[in-house]
């Protein structure tokens, strides 16, 4: 028998195996993995799409909480782990796989070499908020006090879209304000209700109830184009900054050299969920945008997000940790 031969009856065997594990798959639980505390708006987007993906692949997805170095620690343990379909990241791929490359000196895992990409869900944007007390209406109205406090002015930031977006803003407006992190903008609220901080640009899935509740002021989203529903202006129109367009995309992945008949059968089940009226329900109430995509068009984003965070990132000053 030849070496020749012997290399095709392996990858033949290799093939069936596959096969075989995609027919039965999954056999027990999944870990769905998120670099964000329980509770927080990411965490909320983990658990609706975990919830539909058990009632599709018959067993319990149970969702894992990472949270640190804004959700690249969840990231980093999803590239770590088996490739074997059993644990997935469900995360803002434009956080975690594209801003952090130029947030941080040094990411512990290759954004596109480390993975598997799977799916693409939604689209978020964010707010950017003030307390219900603060005298000002409008972004014009910010804009000329923060000018007045100069260095005393503060904002809060808990994700890299929230970062740029606060960075971006002050870069174009000649702010001075000192940006403080928090593990998620939630951490931060005690702050902004005492008014510790000043502003804060807050994701639509948690800053919707918020205000909703009345204990924050939005005065504009983040987002290139108005949102539907919401009646706020965006960055670009309210504090006159043309290229404003700052929203987070969500996806999921496995890690690299997961076997391709369970990512397409992962694939399919997504795909699902983004056509159920639950979901777009589940979106419209936290005025999420519809933004389904196969893994390819996944594969084909990430580098396309990158790239465009490079020059976000130039724009906004943003000095990698």
């Amino acid at each position: 028998m030849t070496i020749k031969t012997v290399a095709w009856i392996a990858a033949a065997l290799v093939g069936t195996c596959l096969s075989a594990a995609a027919q039965t798959y999954p056999t027990r639980e999944i870990r769905m993995v998120v670099g964000l505390p329980a509770g927080s708006g990411g965490d909320i987007v983990a658990r609706y799409y975990a919830d539909k993906l058990s009632g599709l692949a018959g067993k319990p997805v149970i969702v894992e909480n990472r949270p640190g170095m804004i959700l690249s620690i969840g990231a980093d343990a999803v590239a770590k782990a088996p490739p074997d379909g059993y644990t997935v990241l469900i995360t803002s791929v434009t956080s975690s796989h594209a801003a952090n490359v130029f947030n941080f000196k040094k990411l512990p895992y290759d954004p596109i070499k480390d993975f598997t990409p799977v799916a693409m869900l939604q689209k978020s944007y964010f707010m950017l908020m003030v307390r219900s007390e603060a005298p000002w209406k409008t972004v014009a109205e910010l804009t000329e006090a923060m000018k007045a406090k100069a260095e005393k002015a503060t904002y809060g930031y808990g994700a890299p879209p929230a970062l740029a977006s606060a960075e971006l803003y002050k870069a174009r407006k000649g702010l001075k304000a000192v940006g403080i992190p928090y593990k998620t903008s939630m951490a931060s609220l005690p702050e902004m209700f005492s008014g510790e901080l000043d502003f804060q640009f807050i994701d639509s899935t948690a800053g919707t109830p918020l205000r909703q509740s009345g204990k924050v002021r939005a005065l504009a989203v983040s987002s290139g184009q108005r949102v539907p529903g919401v009646d706020l202006p965006t960055m670009a129109e309210a504090a006159d900054i043309p290229e404003f367009d700052i929203a987070p995309v969500w996806g999921v992945l496995l890690p690299a050299g997961a076997p391709a008949p369970i990512v397409a059968k992962l694939e399919s089940w997504f795909a699902e969920i983004s056509r159920m009226d639950a979901t777009r329900q589940y979106q419209a109430n936290t005025h999420a945008a519809p933004f389904a995509g196969n893994a390819k068009a996944l594969a084909d984003f990430i580098p396309k997000e990158i790239k465009k965070w490079e020059e976000l990132a130039r724009l906004a000053k943003i000095e990698p940790q």
